[in-house]
């Protein structure tokens, strides 16, 4: 049996940040991870689909450099040179996972962890115990019950992929299905979305989404809405996808697909050995990430609160102050998020829809990129600024962008929000010019 303070399963951004942070504060941690370091953001997820990301917006530019007096001709693309750069990305933060996790007070074990009781898990046969458990396995792809699921791709599949398929239909137009139709859109694949929701990006403000949509489908991404999936079946050339669009029974036949309709909590083994309850949703916590049993956590996507990496590294700050005895200044409610298409999505806070449901009273702004001196300068003018903001105490509710950095933009919101200051002070800050920054201030201005 060997002790320690605290105890993490899995080496994602939520455990392997929690750990170095625990170990600063000079506590003796062991974290265990049974696959890869950096979990499924760094490995199979944010970052390795952000580099593809970026290799479309340099091909979606070259495309239409025409605008800057350039003539390209026919735009040749290799994959096999993105998916090598995407391998090097990993590597090189991976590598850094590593030597982090290599400090001081900090201890990798590689291996399967299970629950013995509340205070001990066992891997590989060795036994370990500490009066502080943190559980931080996140998730798994999310499939559809339907006839031939499994014929369709995961989101792990896809990223191991190393050849480009003729054409694609992805089955949900989340954010990972709307990055992905960007990516291999630009790559020259062709790709049909199919979302069961109203519009795609259900979490986003409608306006917002509505203005990606037209700026994919002119992309040539053939995106329908209100079609529910009923099947995968083979086909002599490739897949057919059969679903129900507006009343009407229809099909598709793509040589790939992709299933991409959210992600599940993966729980570790033994949690009824040591007690603790879980939901649909993943592991039951508080507001301060502990279980229903004392001194064991849950953070990040297995609690299914919020399945970003940054909110998974949010919570283990929280739960750490916790186990230390400490409060933390964290605001949990307030986390921004992002879709890497191009142009970008980002958001935070409330949409005018859940203001209008919840009877919360707002007042909202609108500004265009194609304003902006700096977008117009950029020849990336396609996008908006939405604020929502209390009708009360002009304090911003909810903030949408569609444009160039809007994922690096959001943050001015975040930060006000966080700080509780109404618009009209954000607005007030002096801005330079010419930065896309200045959209932001004119939707802030406008109250």
């Amino acid at each position: 049996m060997i002790s320690t303070d605290i105890i993490i399963i899995g080496a994602g951004p939520g455990g392997y940040e929690m750990a170095a942070e625990a170990a600063h504060h000079g506590k003796k941690v062991v974290i265990v991870e049974r696959d890869l370091l950096g979990g499924t953001c760094l490995n199979r997820g944010c970052i390795p689909t952000k580099a593809l990301c970026r290799n479309a917006e340099v091909i979606n530019t070259v495309r239409e450099a025409a605008q800057f007096g350039v003539t390209t001709g026919e735009v040749t693309v290799d994959y096999g040179v993105a998916f090598a750069r995407k391998e090097e990305v990993v590597k090189q933060l991976r590598d850094g996972v590593a030597m982090l996790m290599g400090g001081d007070g900090i201890t990798v074990v590689n291996g399967e962890a299970k629950f013995v009781d509340a205070k001990t898990i066992e891997v590989a046969g060795e036994q370990y115990t500490a009066p502080a458990i943190v559980i931080a396995t996140g998730s798994i792809p999310r499939g559809l019950p339907i006839e031939g699921a499994d014929l369709a791709m995961t989101s792990d599949d896809i990223l191991a992929m190393q050849e480009l398929p003729k054409s694609l239909c992805i089955v949900g137009g989340g954010v990972i299905g709307m990055e992905f139709a960007g990516v291999f859109s630009s790559f020259g694949v062709e790709v049909t979305v199919v979302e069961f929701m109203k519009e795609i990006l259900p979490p986003f403000d409608k306006d917002i989404a509505k203005r990606l949509k037209t700026v994919m489908s002119k992309r040539g991404v053939n995106i329908l809405t209100q079609a529910a999936v009923n099947g995968i079946h083979k086909a002599d050339d490739g897949l057919e996808i059969t679903f129900d669009h507006k009343g009407k029974a229809k099909s598709i036949v793509a040589e790939k697909v992709l299933m991409s309709v959210g992600r599940q909590a993966e729980l570790p083994e033994g949690l009824e050995a040591a007690g603790v309850e879980t939901s649909r949703r993943g592991i039951e916590v508080d507001n301060n990430m502990m279980t229903n049993v004392e001194g064991i956590y849950a953070i990040g996507d297995v609690n299914g609160r919020c399945m970003l990496a940054h909110a998974a590294s949010a919570q283990g700050s929280v739960a750490l102050a916790h186990i230390l005895g400490e409060k933390s200044n964290v605001k949990l409610d307030i986390v921004p998020s992002a879709v890497f298409t191009t142009p970008e999505l980002a958001m935070v806070g409330l949409t005018e829809q859940q203001c209008e449901d919840q009877g919360i009273e707002v007042v909202t702004a609108k500004s265009f990129f194609r304003s902006n001196g700096k977008a117009v300068a950029m020849g990336e003018t396609d996008g908006m600024v939405k604020l929502i903001v209390s009708s009360e105490d002009l304090t911003i509710v909810g903030c949408h962008i569609c444009g160039p950095h809007a994922a690096d933009l959001i943050q001015e919101a975040v930060t006000a929000m966080n700080a509780g200051m109404p618009v009209t002070k954000m607005a007030s800050a002096i801005h330079g010019h010419p930065t896309l920054s200045e959209v932001v201030m004119a939707a802030a201005k406008q109250f």
